[in-house]
């Protein structure tokens, strides 16, 4: 695994070549000259942070918010079809 560093402005330039590189390990991006930011595969990050990928429902559920009563009015109209003789 390879540590690669690109500048703000390198990273800015080609951020496809910061995500290519990150294939091979984590890329550190640099504000004058001291690492500032590190960017790295999210299988890489939840491997570090022993998580498990979220499912869509299970962000849906920790989102604020969400524990609200939704019961709409049906409708009352029924459809007729089109007359078209």
């Amino acid at each position: 695994m390879s540590v690669t560093t690109f500048s703000s402005r390198d990273f800015t330039r080609d951020v496809s070549a910061a995500k290519r590189a990150a294939h091979d390990g984590p890329v550190f991006i640099t504000d004058r000259g001291q690492p500032a930011y590190a960017l790295l595969r999210i299988e890489d990050y939840y491997q570090l942070t022993s998580q498990k990928p979220r499912t869509l429902l299970e962000a849906m559920e920790a989102m604020p918010g969400g524990d609200f009563e939704f019961d709409p009015p049906r409708l009352s109209d029924t459809v007729q079809p089109a007359d078209l003789d």
